[in-house]
């Protein structure tokens, strides 16, 4: 029978939740690295008991932390986040010149065919790639060389790039997302990039239509169509059919279109999740109520999932990172709150059970589907 590995990121600390096919019940390890922000970690596809994970703070910098056995030991591996060439700077929400810094990773991508091979997108914005297991990284330079990085602003939670989405029919292909700045896309492997934010609109930056400035939460697609991708914007549900030329939204009947989470059903392209925030000041659930927001339609329609989620006094958040499905034949949902609950549905988010209270906050969740 297949298992399912859960890789959960916090505040301080990581946690692996495993279960098997059934996912009813779970078995939990940690805390890894107590006391740490683990912003992400990943499995790598090609093999799975290869794991990354994104280990730092602002006392000690940035770690990256692999595992060779699944979980079980970790190795410290590179620590060089270097930036390219001439540092450069972008501008700072007053108009001044900022330098770019490096912070910390937020997010690791690894190679679809090889487990040492993986990329990462960091704070500053910019993306980095690895060949040799983490031990060593370089910058891909030619996007935030890209004539549009000096406009790039920070978001609230800092100038990052959050989401990788690897192309599994062309490797020259990577989709990336900044806060603030928008979507990008390369098509020669990260030699050169183009802005993809057309139909987006941001009431508060002075150009709503501008080339790039939005503040892109997270984009999500489904393998089996890597042309069309799903975006949860700082306002707005999106979607694009044509690898992000053109946008059009499908907020449509949510109760509101802000959030940060967004994912595509593992067997079923035209069924995606969302999890509504009331607002960018008041970051918990609309009502207090904990509503996944699933769409069999492509965003045309959207109904609420609520069997086994708080439905009263519930003000949580859902981070971009912290949702995430496996590909078991009845597919499987799973989210984290900043609350330190993880919740699961193993029917496609008809049901739902907390199957960890009391972690820390959560940063990220992924899933692994193991033989």
């Amino acid at each position: 029978m297949s298992r399912v590995r859960l890789l959960v990121g916090t505040r301080k600390g990581a946690f692996i939740l495993t279960s098997d096919g059934t996912r009813k019940d779970w078995s939990v390890s940690g805390p890894h690295f107590a006391g740490w922000e683990i912003y992400h970690l990943k499995g790598s596809p090609a093999d799975p008991d290869r794991i990354y994970a994104s280990q730092t703070s602002g006392w000690f910098g940035q770690v990256v932390q692999r595992s060779d056995d699944g979980g079980l030991t970790w190795n410290a591996v590179g620590n060089k986040f270097l930036y390219e060439g001439e540092a450069g700077t972008h501008q700072w929400y007053d108009g001044t010149p900022h330098p770019w810094e490096f912070k910390r990773v937020w997010h690791f991508e690894p190679s679809l065919t090889c487990p040492d091979t993986l990329y990462a997108g960091a704070e500053d914005a910019a993306l980095f790639h690895s060949k040799d297991g983490g031990n060593s990284w370089l910058e891909l330079s030619g996007l935030r060389k890209h004539g549009t990085g000096p406009a790039w602003q920070p978001g609230a939670g800092g100038m990052c790039l959050h989401s990788i989405l690897l192309d599994p029919t062309n490797p020259q292909r990577i989709f990336i997302a900044i806060s603030a700045a928008g979507a990008f896309r390369t098509d020669d492997g990260g030699q050169t990039w183009k802005p993809i934010n057309r139909g987006l609109r941001s009431e508060h930056i002075p150009d709503p239509t501008a080339e790039v400035g939005h503040c892109v939460h997270h984009i999500a697609m489904h393998p089996s169509r890597p042309d069309r991708l799903f975006m949860q914007k700082h306002w707005d549900v999106m979607r694009s059919d044509d690898a992000g030329d053109s946008w059009r939204e499908i907020s449509g009947n949510l109760p509101t279109d802000f959030g940060f989470a967004i994912d595509v059903h593992a067997h079923e392209p035209e069924t995606l999740y969302v999890v509504p925030i009331k607002s960018d000041s008041e970051h918990f659930p609309v009502d207090g109520q904990l509503r996944v927001y699933r769409s069999r339609s492509g965003g045309d329609e959207w109904e609420p999932l609520t069997k086994g989620l708080p439905q009263s006094n519930c003000y949580v958040n859902v981070l971009r990172d912290a949702m995430a499905v496996d590909s078991l034949d009845s597919c499987g949902v799973y989210f984290g709150t900043t609350g330190g609950q993880v919740y699961a549905s193993n029917d496609s988010g008809n049901n739902w059970q907390a199957i960890v209270h009391d972690l820390p906050a959560v940063l990220s969740v992924e899933v692994q589907t193991l033989s």
